[in-house]
C-alpha cells in the first residue's frame, strides 16, 4: 500500500502512522474530517468508536462487529472490504460536503454515547440487578 501512496506521501496529503502513542492516534481521530478503517475481518473495532466518540465521521467495511457501530449513511459509511471505488467515493462525498460530516459526525459521538459507554453499561448492569433482587415489604 505504502508504495501505491508514494506520490501522494510526499504532498503530505496520506501520512502512514504505524506502532504510534495513543496521544498521537487521539489528536489524529480528532483533528481529521474523516476516518477510514478498510478491514476484511474485525471484531468490535475499537479504532472506530473512537473516532466516532471525536465526532469524526468513518467509512468503513461492513464486516464483523462494525455495523453495531456504523450505521450506514447516519453516522458514517459501510463499504464492502474489496470495493475500492466505493471507498473512494464515500471520502470524497465526506471530504466536499462538511455539513454532511458535521451531522455524521454529531449522529457518531451519540450513538457511542447511547449504545457504548461504560455509564451506559453501568445502567443496564443496575437495571439487571434490580430485577433479580426480590421486593422485599416494609416489616410493621
Amino acid at each position: 500500500m505504502e508504495e501505491k501512496a508514494k506520490d501522494l506521501k510526499g504532498s503530505g496529503d496520506i501520512i502512514f502512522v504505524v506502532n504510534a502513542e495513543e496521544v498521537f492516534v487521539n489528536a489524529l481521530q480528532s483533528i481529521s474530517d474523516v476516518v477510514i478503517q478498510k478491514s476484511i475481518r474485525e471484531g468490535f473495532g475499537l479504532t472506530i468508536s473512537e473516532a466516532l466518540w471525536k465526532g469524526t465521521p468513518v467509512v468503513t467495511s461492513k464486516v464483523g462487529g462494525i455495523p453495531l457501530q456504523v450505521k450506514d449513511g447516519i453516522n458514517g459509511f459501510l463499504c464492502e472490504p474489496t470495493d475500492n471505488d466505493a471507498f473512494a467515493e464515500k471520502i470524497v462525498t465526506l471530504l466536499i460536503d462538511k455539513d454532511l460530516r458535521e451531522r455524521m459526525g454529531q449522529e457518531g459521538k451519540d450513538h457511542v454515547r447511547k449504545n457504548f459507554l461504560i455509564t451506559r453499561l453501568m445502567s443496564d448492569y443496575l437495571d439487571l440487578f434490580s430485577g433479580l433482587i426480590p421486593e422485599t415489604s416494609p416489616t410493621s
